[in-house]
């Protein structure tokens, strides 16, 4: 396989893999062309290697520049912008992590704090049951923020240690 057909095949399967975690199949293509690229790219040139349209090609990098995973760079003497993924892929990891608490978990933890303040008699069996759910939710929900927290503050090369020992 040569270097074009090995990118090519990259860029589908990052695609796919990103839609099953539940990205946008077209943002994981553009993540991972510009993962796999050694020069920045102009959305002209995302666009031609994609085969996608300009208004998609923009709106998905600027998503993931909201991510904190592609930035804009400017080239000298040049009007277009650039765009660069970040390489290092446990910095992208706890990017998409952090991002993902912020975007899931914490209106979760949010709504689970409206709903347990239920008016209900002392007596009332239902309201009691609903919000014994409730708290036992939120706490599970406040662990996987703590845990998540924790794993964004962890070591790299703790993690990975840590990670190949489960495997051996």
């Amino acid at each position: 396989m040569n270097l074009a057909e090995a990118k090519q095949q990259f860029i589908q399967n990052w695609g796919v893999l990103g839609s099953q975690w539940g990205i946008n199949r077209t943002m994981a293509q553009i993540h991972a062309l510009l993962l796999v690229s050694s020069e920045p790219l102009s959305a002209d040139e995302i666009m031609n290697q994609l085969k996608i349209s300009r208004g998609n090609a923009n709106m998905n990098v600027r998503d993931l520049m909201d991510w904190g995973i592609v930035e804009k760079i400017l080239k000298p003497g040049e009007r277009k912008e650039f765009f660069v993924a970040e390489k290092d892929i446990w910095t992208v990891a706890m990017r998409i992590v952090k991002e993902r608490k912020r975007r899931e978990v914490e209106p979760i933890l949010n709504a689970l704090n409206q709903l347990k303040e239920v008016d209900a008699e002392k007596n009332d069996r239902e309201a009691q049951e609903f919000v014994s759910v409730i708290n036992d939710i939120q706490k599970f929900a406040n662990q996987a923020s703590k845990g998540v927290d924790g794993l964004v503050k962890m070591d790299e090369h703790w993690f990975a240690g840590t990670l190949l020992k489960l495997f051996k």
